[in-house]
Parts: structure tokens; sequence; C-alpha cells
């Protein structure tokens, strides 16, 4: 059972051979996306060559207080910051743990400050259209798109095959929590496949009733997480691998965006009180 972006769900090639290089081909950023680096604050002298970055990056403080208060997601553009300045920005705020691929135009990336992410949207030639930092649990942009044209339950296939066993009582289990999903203090619910006794064709079968959705998730915060939204409504498919990337836990989750990929209440306060003793350095 292949994944789109060329890896696979389950059995032989279900890891990758490098967890951290060129080989996780399907989260291979396009040409334009920047690969971020660890924050490395500037200079308070050399960031008088660029002003416009160093205000970019007071508006994210302030975009993220909001946040902090209540606000919801906010949003401070960079579209039209020129090379130099956009620089100042990626490196004032550094790459963090979680990165995300949307179909084959939108990038985001969490910086060191968990709950600040850059977000860069490319056409099919890979020139930037949009970029941006959204400040927010999870890119609010992405999550309100991750499940569009998405059916509402999972779909039995049609064709009969063998050695399927376990796999139809879960649909429905699934279907039976789509509902719920966005429900007020609802955390979820996880189906663990690794404890549950399965084939290689119940895993087939469960990934062609879910369908394959374009939003990728990688996350380096619990070990090495990778979730994929699948093509029916609040469903995603979650893998963890281990340090020899060994696929240690197959499961899916019906909610609106796995925890593992949120950046809690508190981390968005601790990046705000973080960054607004960054930029004291360039008042």
């Amino acid at each position: 059972m292949n994944d789109a972006h060329g890896g696979a769900l389950v059995g032989p090639g279900s890891q990758p051979e490098d967890f951290d290089g060129d080989r996780l081909d399907y989260m291979v950023m396009p040409d334009g996306m920047a690969i971020f680096s660890a924050a490395n604050v500037p200079e308070a002298d050399a960031a008088q060559a660029v002003p416009q970055g160093v205000a970019a990056g007071h508006a994210i403080l302030a975009a993220l207080t909001r946040a902090v208060d209540g606000a919801g997601p906010q949003w401070v553009d960079l579209t039209r910051l020129d090379a130099a300045n956009l620089a100042f920005v990626d490196q004032l705020l550094g790459e963090g743990e979680v990165s995300v691929v949307f179909g084959t135009d939108i990038q985001a990336q969490e910086s060191v400050l968990a709950g600040v992410w850059r977000v860069r949207e490319s056409d099919a030639a890979g020139r930037r259209l949009r970029d941006y930092v959204d400040c927010a649990p999870f890119p609010a942009g992405l999550a309100e798109r991750a499940f569009n044209g998405a059916r509402g339950a999972a779909v039995l296939p049609e064709t009969a095959r063998p050695n399927i066993f376990n796999a139809p009582p879960l649909i429905a289990e699934i279907n039976e929590h789509i509902p719920r999903v966005g429900e007020a203090g609802g955390a979820g619910h996880v189906i663990n496949l690794s404890l549950l006794p399965h084939t290689e064709e119940d895993l087939a079968f469960l990934d062609e009733a879910l369908g394959r959705g374009g939003l990728v998730i990688l996350s380096r915060g619990y070990g090495n997480c990778r979730i994929r939204s699948t093509g029916t409504r609040g469903c995603w498919w979650t893998q963890y691998f281990n340090s020899q990337d060994t696929l240690i836990l197959n499961s899916i989750e019906i909610c609106a965006i796995p925890l593992v990929a949120l950046a809690a209440e508190e981390d968005l306060a601790d990046s705000a009180e973080r960054l607004r003793e960054i930029m004291e350095i360039y008042r």
C-alpha cells in the first residue's frame, strides 16, 4: 500500500531510510521553500540594514500577543519583503519541530517559537504567491482547508477480497466518531492499529475506504512522527518511528488536528515572552 508521495503506510518501505535526509521524498520542499535553521538572533548593528524585517518582527510579536489574549489566529504578511529583510525574519524565527506540506503549493514550518508558523504558497511553477506568519496552535488556513472536498464518512470498498478480517468493523467505529469531530472539549478518538490483529489486506482495505488527503505533517517533537490527512473528513493516519526508523505505532485518529502537531496555549504564551525579550534588542 503505497503513499501518494512515494512512501508506504505498511510493509516493506514503510519507514524512511534516513528520516532527516533527502530520502523522505514526500516531505521534500519545492525549490521556492527556504530551509530554516535554529534561531540565531541577529545582532542589533546588523539589523539596522533591514528595518522592514525588524518591523515585521515587532508585528509578529503584536500578533502573537493578540493570539495569546484570545483573539484567535493572527497573520503577518511578509510577501512584500525583499530577500535581505525576509532573511532577517527567517533567522529571527529559526526552525522548530513541525513541518507541513499541503499538496504541491503550500508549505509551513513551525519556528523555534511554538505556535509561530512560516507559511508560503506557490504557483505551479514554484513562484511565491503568499508569504506570511501565522500565530496559532496550527496554521489556521491549512486546518480549514485540510478536508476540502473530503467525504463525510469512510466508504466500504465494493470489491470483495480475501484476508479481510478486522477492517469492516473498524470502518463502522470510524464513522461513528466522525460526527463528533470539533465538539467542544472533544479529544478525538484513536484507533491503535499496532495493538489490533490485522492483515496487510486489512490495512489496504482501510486505506481505500478512507481515501487519501493532501496534507502531510512531520513532527520531531515526540520522536519521529508523520501524519497524513485522509480523504474522509476528520480522519488522519498517524505513524511513529523509533531512532532506528522502525515503525512502532500505526494509528488512525478522528479529530480536528492530531494533538502532536498542535502548540499548547502555554507554549504560545512562552513564545510571546521569548519573542518580547528578543525584540527588545532592536528598540
